[in-house]
């Protein structure tokens, strides 16, 4: 085998991630294209599924796995945090109230980035926390292009509904009123990465005396614009 690391066992697997790199393939054409003994292929292809770096497809072919796409993502954090300290600076600044960048993590969201409203009542997230994917603006980006039986387990109490998702896709933003917090209004826009999937969600937040019951209508462009500008910064670092 050529490119050995002197690990036997990880010499094996990336020469199955290799050869799915390709395309689809069966066992045997696993077996054909590593030298590997069937057992040891399957053993490892099973393996590697079990893991999510491998699936099947509907014709029972190995794939390269859905957890793949992820650690991708996960690779191109750097690039959205370096981005996104003067991307949530401006924002706050355009609209005068406080942003904030959320990505999802399982069942949650994470505040990753946000730039604070300077003085007077805010909405103050701090980077770190977490917050639940049932509620908030944020969570309706975040869920709204999922995978149907993705979305479907995701709406199940959630405070919005598949319509109110289907309009999200429509417009390209979300809003809430109420929902995450009383008294708090907010406006998000989802950033895309390299796959046009959606990695994160880009919010403008503050009290609704000031955004009102209806805060896309003011503050929808800016929101979208910022997250245009930190997907441009994944897709053209």
């Amino acid at each position: 085998m050529e490119n050995t690391s002197g690990v036997g066992v990880l010499d094996k697997v990336t020469s199955i991630l290799g050869t799915l790199e390709a395309g689809p393939a069966t066992l045997g054409g696993l077996v054909a294209a590593t030298g590997m003994a069937r057992p040891t292929a399957h053993r490892l292809a099973v393996a590697l599924e079990h893991h999510r770096l491998v699936s099947r497809d509907v014709h029972g072919r190995f794939m390269l796995g859905p957890r793949l796409g992820e650690l991708a993502t996960a690779a191109g954090e750097d690039r959205l945090l370096a981005a996104a300290g003067s991307v949530l600076t401006q924002l706050r600044d355009v609209t005068g109230e406080s942003a904030q960048l959320y990505r999802r993590q399982g069942e949650v969201r994470i505040c990753v980035a946000a730039a604070e409203r300077l003085t007077g009542l805010r909405d103050t997230v701090p980077v770190g926390v977490t917050l639940p994917m049932k509620v908030g603006a944020a969570a309706q980006i975040l869920l709204a292009w999922e995978e149907p039986e993705r979305l479907h387990r995701g709406l199940q109490g959630a405070r919005f509904t598949a319509t109110a998702l289907s309009g999200v896709r429509r417009r390209g933003w979300a809003q809430s009123v109420g929902e995450r917090e009383l008294g708090v209004a907010s406006v998000s826009a989802p950033v895309r990465g390299q796959s046009n999937r959606v990695v994160a969600a880009v919010t403008v937040s503050g009290p609704i005396e000031r955004l009102t019951r209806h805060p896309g209508a003011h503050l929808s462009q800016a929101v979208v614009e910022a997250a245009h500008r930190l997907t441009e910064a994944l897709r053209h670092p």
